[in-house]
């Protein structure tokens, strides 16, 4: 019973089947693995509970599939599609979290064909260059805190072409009208724009000079998240 309790029950006497052992190895360098990419993932970066616990479990759920598949280009093919809908059912992330996700995967999958040597050395190198890459802050340059997003308020009757013109010329270098929105039962705009400043010291008097404009209605001013699109 020990010896064909494992077996699948579709399987012959020539098909080749993963040991107990083998598969406890795998799985547990796989979760093993899942630790060490988390732990990575999570210095320097802001996170959440379940993004990391769903990380550190994904490269053992993907050495399971692939050692399942072992060899089957029908099975392969499906476990192929099933992958590629994770992507487009579940919330966008940012590039950086899949870019984990698919670290994460790529370890399982090294790990699911039995190199294990290999996927742990993919998963500290990798890991070790997340690591580094968020301690550098590869890629954020100082100009990225020049771009805003400005959400201002104004009263309908304020005709909003060209009203600012004046005042974006004097404290930004770029200025662009993203959207335009009634509220309040239609008796105010809400107008989004999206500015790069010319200072990063001059919020307050961009702030000050649109007051006197809009009627020292509702003004908001925060980083742009968008200044580059994500994948």
């Amino acid at each position: 019973m020990p010896n064909t309790i494992f077996r699948g029950i579709f399987d012959t006497d020539m098909t080749s089947v993963i040991s107990l052992p083998d598969f406890l190895i795998c799985v547990g360098s796989a979760l093993i693995i899942g630790m060490i990419l988390a732990a990575s993932y999570m210095w320097g970066t802001r996170y959440t509970k379940s993004f990391v616990a769903t990380l550190a479990m994904l490269p053992a759920i993907v050495c399971v599939v692939i050692m399942m598949v072992n060899g089957n280009v029908g099975a392969g093919v499906a476990v192929a599609g099933a992958f590629s809908l994770v992507r487009f059912r579940s919330v966008p992330g940012s590039a950086k979290e899949i870019g984990a996700i698919f670290l994460a995967m790529g370890t399982g999958l090294v790990v699911g064909m039995g190199y294990i040597g290999y996927a742990f050395l993919v998963a500290v190198i990798l890991g070790g260059m997340t690591f580094l890459y968020n301690r550098l802050d590869l890629g954020a340059g100082k100009s990225m805190a020049l771009y805003k997003t400005l959400h201002i308020t104004i009263p309908e009757d304020l005709d909003y072409t060209g009203v600012f013109d004046e005042i974006f010329n004097k404290y930004t270098d770029e200025c662009e009208l993203v959207q335009v929105k009634t509220t309040n039962m239609g008796s105010l705009f809400r107008l989004t724009y999206h500015l790069k400043m010319k200072k990063g010291n001059e919020e307050k008097g961009l702030i000050d000079e649109l007051r006197c404009r809009n009627g020292n209605l509702e003004i908001t001013v925060s980083r742009q998240e968008n200044v580059v699109g994500e994948l």
